[in-house]
């Protein structure tokens, strides 16, 4: 009998057919909503938790606290509750109003702030205080180790070690900095490609961060190749998925697909996974699919 724990991982990888412009190309989605909390987010929010109370980190009576965008904060509360601990996250008010509601339906407490990097100073403030125990996704080790031990094993096994490019979109940077790590070890090869915003784009749970904000954890050397991706090729690439392959994802997702269809038309053959980060019903209170 499993427990829900044992539900993180093992997420289906699936074949883009329609959507991808070349022939020669193999194209691979890992579902990652396909995770009991619906996003990636899950295999870090277990991996951290878990983590530091094998390493008596998190003392009893503590609170955890952590700033997110949106999916770590509802991995984080399902993760809390398991474990039987309170946590109070910190998002940024522009969020949609669906991430709110299920991190609250968890039991956390939510605290709304003007942006992701206010939200993180304040979280790094409070969880200086001997009461709270701050996550911390941005420089926490655990973050990137989930994928090291779960999402790359995973993709190496299920490609049969035929995968040559790997695409993520970058916002903490842990997947994309564990699947290097454990795919690299495999085959250096294998070429990692990260996807960001363009400058004056905004696409929920992809970030181009200010100099003093950029992860601690991410590591420039791990990373073959950044893209770039406008809000409008994301939302369109979203929508696509939907209407033409049948999955229904996120934002982040459908930015991270038009990177790895780009790549796909220059490539004269090759096998490319990108990460479908989450779901889309976390997005329909917006205008996403409007």
């Amino acid at each position: 009998m499993q427990t829900l724990i044992d539900c993180v991982g093992n997420t289906p990888l699936v074949e883009i057919s329609k959507l991808c412009p070349n022939p020669r190309v193999s194209l691979y989605a890992k579902l990652e909503g396909n995770n009991p909390g619906g996003s990636v987010k899950d295999r870090a929010a277990l991996h951290m938790i878990r983590s530091a109370l094998d390493r008596g980190d998190i003392e009893p009576g503590m609170c955890l606290i952590e700033a997110t965008s949106g999916n770590t904060g509802i991995a984080l509360a399902m993760m809390a509750r398991i474990f039987g601990l309170d946590i109070e996250l910190v998002m940024p008010a522009s969020s949609t109003r669906e991430r709110t509601l299920t991190m609250e339906a968890f039991g956390a407490k939510v605290t709304l702030l003007e942006s992701i990097e206010v939200c993180r100073d304040y979280a790094e403030e409070k969880g200086g205080h001997a009461d709270y125990y701050l996550l911390n996704q941005f420089a926490n080790p655990d973050n990137y180790l989930a994928h090291y031990h779960t999402t790359g094993p995973e993709i190496w096994r299920d490609t049969k070690g035929r995968i040559t490019h790997f695409v993520s979109a970058m916002g903490t940077t842990g997947s994309i900095m564990g699947n290097s790590m454990f795919l690299k070890e495999q085959n250096p090869a294998v070429q990692i490609v990260g996807c960001q915003p363009t400058e004056e784009s905004a696409i929920p749970g992809i970030r181009r961060w200010p100099a003093q904000y950029l992860p601690k954890i991410y590591d420039p050397k791990k990373v073959d190749r950044v893209m770039d991706v406008s809000q409008a090729e994301a939302t369109e690439m979203t929508r696509q998925l939907a209407r033409v392959e049948g999955l229904f994802v996120g934002m982040s997702s459908g930015g991270a697909m038009a990177c790895a269809a780009r790549l796909a038309d220059q490539l004269d053959t090759g096998v490319i996974v990108f990460i479908a980060c989450d779901r889309g019903d976390r997005y329909l209170s917006s205008d996403l699919f409007g």
